[in-house]
């Protein structure tokens, strides 16, 4: 039990608890992955209440919307790694979008355990409209950017991706397994 302080005279015997650890080897805020993390939980709180707001949708759904929107036609599990979505978050998104008549699904005939997916008419719609918010929101994001500092970062950040995935594939195979997102990805 920390013993709690009875005056103000105390703080010279007291360290405080939210000051630095300048001897702590790793600093949660100066660590890159926690910072990558802390951007992109703004970013997307940000974001998805525009979308929530307006479409009524989630993160999960929003992802399968846009990607259905560009690339047409896809099953779950290639949407899935194409949005790096648990199958699960992608299974309710899919679910919900159906149900809400914005997404069609077929069955496969060469599998029968999966679909193909896409937009139906009303679906591809609200991703027309969508889009331009989307867009504006990340033109938005990073106005505050030099023409120079803005194509430094999109090669850094894909470097960084290359890079997170080739260590991802090194840890797999060290496990001896597949990767399977268990949703703790969060730093």
């Amino acid at each position: 039990m920390n013993p709690q302080r009875t005056s103000e005279t105390e703080t010279d015997d007291m360290a405080d608890p939210l000051a630095p650890g300048d001897d702590a080897p790793l600093k949660l805020e100066t660590f890159l992955p926690y910072q990558l993390n802390v951007v992109s939980s703004l970013t997307s709180q940000a974001l998805s209440r525009v979308y929530a707001r307006r479409y009524k949708i989630g993160v999960p759904e929003w992802r399968v919307l846009v990607t259905l929107g560009q690339y047409g036609v896809m099953t779950g599990k290639a949407i899935g790694a194409h949005t790096h979505m648990h199958k699960t978050k992608v299974s309710r998104a899919v679910a919900l979008l159906e149900k809400r008549t914005l997404l069609l699904r077929r069955s496969n005939s060469a599998d029968m355990r999966e679909s193909f997916l896409s937009l139906t008419a009303s679906g591809r719609a609200m991703y027309e409209e969508l889009a331009p918010h989307a867009l504006d929101f990340a033109r938005r994001l990073t106005e505050i950017l030099s023409d120079n500092d803005r194509a430094s970062f999109d090669r850094s950040l894909k470097r960084l991706t290359s890079r997170s995935a080739e260590l991802v594939a090194e840890i797999v195979a060290q496990d001896g397994g597949d990767f399977e997102d268990n949703g703790m990805g969060d730093l």
